[in-house]
């Protein structure tokens, strides 16, 4: 089929709006947690929390083995790049998880809905991960 004037606009019109969407998912992909209530929290709306033993800007976290059970990192993808305030380290297993201004991100396990923060002060280590 020849190619019309319409049809060449249709077209061009689709990649505009397909290379738009891809630009806003890699935005998305940049900012992984969002900040609710004055606190940071996941792509479900689940509170994050920092560890005080991370060592800002170290690229690590000491929160291995039974400790990331209790405290589940935020992982990053594979696809996910490091924007702004929020970087990607390598954790011991070899997993990439966020981190916020130098800081590793991480969940609690007894946190059992979107808006709890009972893990707070825990330990006296544990705090709110805020912006």
């Amino acid at each position: 089929m020849p190619l019309t004037a319409s049809r060449a606009k249709r077209a061009f019109l689709t990649l505009t709006l397909s290379a738009a969407l891809l630009a806003g998912c890699a935005a998305m992909a940049g900012a992984p947690a969002q900040v609710t209530d004055g606190v940071l929290t996941g792509p479900t709306g689940m509170t994050l929390y920092t560890f005080d033993r991370d060592a800002a800007g170290s690229g690590k976290s000491v929160c291995n083995g039974p400790c990331a059970t209790n405290w589940p990192p935020l992982l990053a993808g594979d696809m996910d790049q490091a924007s702004g305030d929020y970087s990607i380290i390598t954790r011991d297993d070899g997993k990439k998880q966020w981190a916020f201004k130098g800081k590793p991100l991480y969940y609690w396990s007894k946190d059992s809905k979107p808006g709890d923060r009972t893990g707070d002060g825990v330990n006296k280590v544990w705090q709110l991960a805020r912006p």
